[in-house]
């Protein structure tokens, strides 16, 4: 019984330690939470202009502007395999 006789004279400060850190704690949260929502609408951000770009790609892609580059391509590499196999005809003929 003593030694609860001691806690009593302690108990306002033990009270105001324990609101202390209960404020602190909750502002802690509040910080968190402002820097949780400001990630997602980052990512929000983020993922609308990578969205914005895959629409783009898109229309590149199913563009007929596409397939004539892609055409255009395949002439040089013929011609490129074309260059190829008439430097090397000599080498095969010796």
């Amino acid at each position: 019984m003593g030694e609860l006789a001691l806690l009593i004279p302690l108990a306002p400060f033990i009270l105001g330690g324990f609101a202390l850190w209960m404020r602190h704690q909750s502002k802690l949260a509040e910080m968190q939470m402002r820097n949780t929502a400001e990630s997602a609408a980052q990512y929000a951000s983020r993922n609308q202009e990578l969205e914005d770009r895959v629409r783009v790609l898109e229309r590149i892609v199913t563009d007929k502007g596409y397939d004539v580059a892609t055409q255009i391509e395949a002439l040089r590499d013929a011609r490129r395999t074309e260059a190829l196999i008439d430097t090397r005809e000599p080498e095969v003929r010796s």
